[in-house]
Order: C-alpha cells, then structure tokens, then sequence
C-alpha cells in the first residue's frame, strides 16, 4: 500500500522551497497518512506577520462586519456541500489523519459547520456586540460620547487536535474582528485549518494575505516569536503545555488560554419514565460516542436521581445498551497502546471494586475487550476523568442538589453540563451549578454541539479578543467650543 502525503500549511508570500518541512506519521498501519507542516525561520516568521498585518488592514478591517458574515456563510455553505471539492477532502482526511470512523466525522462535521451559516454568525456577533456596528465604525454610547471595537493587529491561535475542526471557532473569531491569524496547527489533526485558509483564500481573494497556517515544535524558540509578534495569544492544550506557553508570551500580549476541563450528566427523576428513559440513555450514548469523549465538553459521569420509574442501575443497562448499538453504527477509532493501557487499568479497578462492594457494577464483558463500559454505582461518588474512549460512570443519588459537594472540588475544571431535568427544576439546579463553576448547561444529546456564541469556558469569544476605544462626552462638548460657527 503506498502511503499518501499531505503537505499542511497556508503561506501568503512564500514558496514551498523557501522554507523547511517536518514530517508527522499519523493515521494507522493499515491506512498511514504522512503530513508535511511548514516550519519557518524566526525572520520568516516576522516577515510573515508583518505581511498578514499589512493586509489585514488593508482588506479585512475595512470590511463591514455583516460582509465578512457572507463571506463565511459562502465558505461554510461549501464545506457543507458533499459535491465541493475542500469538502471532500475533508471527509478524506480527518478520519485518515485522526483514527475516527468516517461516518462519525461526516456527521459530526455536518452538525458542527451548521453553526457557522450566516444567521448563526449574526447571532454569534449580537452575543458579544449588542450593536455590531461598533466593530466597523464608533458608535453612540448611552451615557454620552463615542466606542469602537479595534481588533488585533495580529492574533496568534495555538490549536489543539484532541477534536477535529476545532480550530475552527477561533480562526472564524479572529475574522469576525478584524484580526490578522498565525495559526499553529496541532500535529495530530494539521488537516482541518490548512483546508479552511485555503477555502477562504479562494471565496474572497482580498482575504489571501490576511492569515496563516504553519507549525513548531512546543516551546522552541519559534513560539517566543511567534508570541513577541502577537497582540492576542489564543491557545488550546492541556494545562501544564499551556503554563509552559504561557512563559513565552510577554506580559503586554494579552494571553487567553483553555485547557483541560470536566464535563458530566445529570438526569432528573422526571426525565426517567417508563417511555421516556430509554431515550434519555439513548441522548446521553451520543455524547459519549461523539469523538469518543476527547472534547472537554464530553461527559465522563451520568449522576441519577433514585425515584422515577426507571432506576438509576436500570439507565445504566440502557446506556450501556446504547452504546453497544452504537459501536455498530459509528466505531470506535483504534486506541495507541498508551490509551489501552489507561482504559485497561480503569476498568480492572471497578471490577475489583465491584468484587467487594455489591453497589458496585461493570456492565459489559471485559473479555472481549469491548469497546465500551458502563461503570455504575449506587452509592454517591465524587467527579472524576475517567480513561475517555466511551468508558464512562453512571452514579445514582437520591436529589440532584447531592451532585454540588460531589463536583465543587473539580470547580476550577468544570465545564459542561448535559441536564435532562422539568422546567420548573432548571432555574434552580442552575443557580447551584454556577455557584459550583459549571459554565454550561445544555440538553443531553447536545454536550458535543455547543450553540453559535456559546461562552466557552464562561468566558466572551469575540469581546476578549478586542480593546474598546471611548471618546468621553466631555470631548465632545468641548469640540464643540472649535467649531467654525461658535462665536
């Protein structure tokens, strides 16, 4: 079998014999996947940033915001698109390049990229900018003068490769305000950016200077230029990579990182009728096959509440089912001997544990080296990362409230909330669940799929990257004093 090659990268400016290449071995035995990242020189690098600069503030922050929303809703219509070519490749690659089922990454694709159409960009603006127009032009404050919104002059994106397309979000982030991007591409998924500059390159020809896509090696001396270079520094990894990082970036670079996080389930006693259970562990299957738990918003524990017709131990029968009929439908990608090793030693801990404790469980046949498992407990336990790869905890309690002492000591972790709860419930948990730091709550079966201007990590996706420049009131009344008619 020949191995396929694939040069990563986009270079406004540069020819491919003008810089260096390393090479990555990703994919598996059966179907490798060879990767050539370009890999610049420091005064490459400062030539590059000063020509995305330069156009950047030439073609991307003279635009009206509302013409960059088309330009992307005409990008994302085409990797929408089967028939498109950029498309295409992308449903040849990312399951080459990532070990994920082809048809996962088609459908996860699918879901993902509709967040990015036109009416969901606006939305995504108007989330951050009650009036838009303070990204184009100054705009009336309330209490009297003048604000604009001036993005980067260069924003450097850090991405990760646990999910692909992630780098999505904040490459069409740094447009949505104007920024010139230097995108560092993760070395397990360098696919996804490459193909989406280039998709933009071509939608929008005045855009080709206005970005790039290459990559380094974590912590050599490219990234203190890359970051000496930058305005905004927007990073993804885990957190000891991120605080290695962060001791590149100088201390006037505005540094936004995020990293590791914990997400879970909760599922209300009114949610597990007769009828409605099933259905509920059905919702809660998908986001634990989704990706195979590798984002953070992946739930590693489902806590339950005793009381309603179907039980705790009997949603976990259901989930466990449900996850089984899913590995036929979307397979679980093959794991590295390191990952085996991990969901290997979590689940001979919960059997042993089981063997001792008769509210302990493990649901499936280990012998078979299944590719999922439903741990379950009947006895409360606290917030913990499990070994990912669709292994997961099913915890039952006698109130939803129970679950706040059992997550808070994760609180600088917590992220995503999948709830399958009754109205009047909502509010409530709610409140105790942001007094605990979770900065999402969303419908399971929705964990994975986060709303356009969802904000990540509690945080703002477009106001963070920007400075807010006042003209105070009183420069206005007192401009008034030079007018050519004041007496």
């Amino acid at each position: 079998m020949s191995t396929q090659v694939f040069k990563a990268g986009y270079l406004p400016g540069l020819q491919d014999t003008d810089v260096s290449w390393h090479r990555l071995s990703l994919g598996t035995p059966h179907a490798p996947l060879r990767v050539d990242v370009p890999q610049l020189s420091a005064e490459q690098m400062t030539a590059l940033a000063q020509r995305v600069q330069h156009a950047s503030r030439t073609h991307l922050k003279t635009m009206p915001v509302s013409d960059i929303v088309q330009v992307l809703d005409q990008a994302t219509a085409r990797l929408l698109d089967r028939d498109d070519v950029y498309r295409q490749q992308l449903e040849r690659l990312l399951p080459q390049a990532t070990g994920f089922d082809a048809e996962m990454v088609r459908l996860n694709l699918n879901a993902y990229l509709q967040t990015f159409r036109g009416l969901q960009l606006q939305r995504f603006v108007t989330e951050d900018f009650a009036n838009p127009k303070v990204l184009d032009e100054f705009q009336p404050r309330t209490q009297g003068g003048w604000t604009q919104a001036f993005g980067p002059e260069l924003l450097v994106h850090v991405w990760a490769g646990n999910v692909p397309a992630l780098p999505m979000w904040s490459f069409v982030s740094g447009l949505l305000v104007k920024a010139g991007s230097i995108g560092k591409v993760a070395s397990a998924e360098p696919v996804f950016a490459t193909l989406f500059a280039r998709l933009l390159a071509e939608v929008e020809p005045r855009w080709a200077d206005c970005f790039a896509v290459l990559w380094w090696p974590s912590g050599a001396a490219h990234e203190s230029t890359a970051f000496a270079l930058a305005d905004v520094v927007l990073a993804y990894g885990g957190n000891e990579a991120l605080h290695a990082m962060q001791a590149h970036v100088p201390v006037t670079t505005r540094f936004l990182p995020h990293g590791h996080k914990l997400s879970f389930g909760m599922v209300s006693a009114a949610a597990l009728s007769v009828h409605k259970g099933p259905s509920v562990a059905r919702q809660a299957a998908r986001d634990v096959a989704r990706y195979d738990q590798q984002g953070c918003y992946s739930p590693h524990v489902f806590y339950v509440q005793r009381g309603g017709p179907v039980s705790p131990q009997d949603f976990a029968q259901h989930l466990a089912h449900a996850l089984t009929g899913l590995q036929h439908k979307l397979p679980r990608r093959v794991l590295s001997l390191e990952e085996a090793a991990q969901v290997g030693a979590w689940r001979e801990a919960h059997e042993l544990a089981s063997l001792n404790d008769a509210t302990h469980a493990v649901l499936g046949n280990g012998a078979d080296h299944s590719a999922s498992t439903v741990v379950y407990s009947d006895r409360p336990l606290p917030l913990t990362a499990g070994p990912l790869n669709r292994h997961v905890l099913v915890v039952a309690v006698d109130t939803l409230t129970e679950v706040i002492p059992l997550i808070t000591p994760q609180r600088d972790y917590l992220q995503t909330v999948g709830l399958a709860a009754a109205p009047e419930e909502l509010l409530h948990l709610g409140q105790c669940l942001g007094q605990a730091g979770v900065t999402r709550i969303c419908a399971l079966g929705a964990m994975t799929s986060p709303e356009a201007g969802w904000h990540h990590d509690g945080r703002f996706s477009l106001l963070d990257l920007v400075r807010m420049v006042d003209i105070e009131a009183s420069t206005e009344r007192e401009a008034e004093r030079f007018t050519s008619y004041e007496l």
